[in-house]
Formats: C-alpha cells, sequence, structure tokens
C-alpha cells in the first residue's frame, strides 16, 4: 500500500512542478503579485485547490469557504476582477480576519482576478492572482495567455493518468473540436474564449447534445461537409440531434431562419 502511494506521488510530482513553475512566471510579469493559485473541477464534484504560491496559500481555501473571485468565477464561467478583495459586496463574509497564518502580505492585499478555463467537457479550472494593487488590463491578459498553458498542462495530465489508449484519443479529439467551433464563435460574435465556451455549453444542455458532438457539428455546419480527424485521431460523428443544433445555434447567430 505504501509502495502504491509512492508510486502515485512520483507520477504526480512532474505536474506538480510543472504547475509551481508556471505560477511563478506569472508573478515575473505581474508587477504588485503578493499570490497565485489553480484550483480545478471535475464534473459535479466541489472546486479543489491543485496548486498555490503566495498568499494564494491561505487565500483560496478562505475564498472557497466564504466567497471570493474564484467560486463566482468557477460559478459564471465569467472572469472576475475586484480592486478590493475584502470588502467586495460580491463576497461580504470574505474578511482579511480569515486569513491567520498569510503573514505580512496579508495586510498588502487589495486587487484580484479569477479567470475560469476548461480542459474537457467534464474538467473546469480557475487561475487567479492577488496583488497589492488594482488590477489593469495586464493582469487579465497574461492570466489567458497562461490559461492556454494550463489547459494543455491538464490535459497532458489527464491522458496521462487515464491509462487507456482510447480514453487519451477522446480527450484529443475532443478537445481539438471544441477549439474549433470556440474559435467560429468568437469570430461571428466578436466575444472572449471564456464566452465563446459558455455559449456551447448552454447550447449542449438546452439541445440535451454532449459539448464534443455539438462542437463538431457546428464546425460541419460551417464548413458543407464532413470533416476528417487528423491522423491518430479518433474520430467523432455527431447524431441528428447534434447536427439540428448546431444549426438552430448558427442560425441564432447570424439571424438566418431555419
Amino acid at each position: 500500500m505504501t509502495e502504491t502511494l509512492m508510486n502515485a506521488a512520483d507520477r504526480w510530482r512532474p505536474l506538480a512542478e510543472l504547475l509551481q513553475a508556471l505560477l511563478e512566471r506569472i508573478a515575473g510579469e505581474l508587477p504588485g503579485w503578493l499570490g497565485a493559485g489553480l484550483t480545478v473541477r471535475r464534473g459535479d464534484r466541489p472546486l479543489r485547490v491543485l496548486a498555490t504560491a503566495g498568499v494564494a496559500e491561505q487565500l483560496i481555501p478562505a475564498q472557497l469557504a466564504h466567497g471570493g473571485p474564484v467560486p463566482v468565477a468557477e460559478a459564471t464561467g465569467e472572469p472576475v476582477t475586484t480592486d478590493r478583495l475584502f470588502g467586495d459586496e460580491r463576497w461580504p463574509d470574505l474578511l482579511r480576519e480569515t486569513l491567520f497564518d498569510a503573514g505580512p502580505a496579508a495586510a498588502a492585499i487589495r486587487g484580484a482576478v479569477a479567470l475560469p478555463g476548461f480542459w474537457d467537457e467534464d474538467g473546469a479550472f480557475v487561475l487567479s492572482v492577488t496583488l497589492d494593487r488594482p488590477p489593469g488590463p495586464e493582469t487579465l491578459a497574461v492570466l489567458r495567455r497562461y490559461a492556454k498553458l494550463t489547459e494543455m498542462t491538464l490535459v497532458v495530465a489527464e491522458t496521462a493518468t487515464a491509462g487507456d489508449p482510447d480514453q487519451m484519443l477522446d480527450l484529443l479529439a475532443s478537445r481539438a473540436a471544441i477549439e474549433q467551433a470556440k474559435g467560429a464563435i468568437m469570430a461571428v460574435r466578436r466575444c472572449s474564449p471564456e464566452e465563446a465556451w459558455q455559449t456551447l455549453r448552454r447550447a449542449s444542455q438546452e439541445f440535451n447534445v454532449k459539448v464534443r458532438e455539438l462542437a463538431v457539428a457546428l464546425v460541419e455546419h460551417l464548413a458543407g461537409q464532413v470533416t476528417a480527424p487528423a491522423e491518430g485521431i479518433r474520430e467523432i460523428r455527431p447524431g441528428a440531434p447534434a447536427q439540428h443544433a448546431a444549426e438552430r445555434l448558427w442560425s441564432a447567430f447570424t439571424g438566418v431562419a431555419s
């Protein structure tokens, strides 16, 4: 049993080291950085802390218990920014006094940003940062850039621990299809990646189809033909409900009657 636990720890050590390096890079690009963290959720399970740096080690658990930008971003699927982390009326129960072990840095905390993302249909994450000043436009821009690296890291971790080659190919194929569909939605709606993802999720729930099937159906609807998967990637074939959903969704975007 001990050997099994040690093997599991060894498997996850490179991921932990990689995520720690990612958070440290964010720190290097943001003046006034006090902490950063990554929280993840799988399916209907609650958010859990995967990696932290600086004051985030105490601050993110406090947010999960008392409210804050991280749980709000996860719940809404939209970026959350605040110039005053403590005292924001959106999470009145989050108080500076809840950070017992954050040290002198807790007194310097002012602004915060939380950016939601996903790495497959059931896997969501929130990348967050805490500052000693109000966040500027560059704060969200930096997080968006590192969110792409975070997504790739989590996809690799998920596939590496799956153990099943078919499941690994499914994850890769789903990811590619969703990214293509997001790009099309962003182009026509001139929206952010987060809004494009939420649009896909809402449509999949409304029409009761899987996100990945809706994504493929949307890309094929725009191309006017069935798309072939990349070499070595499992094909995703959307059924009639997904095809109908894609047609309705695109008609709603373009104002064309279906």
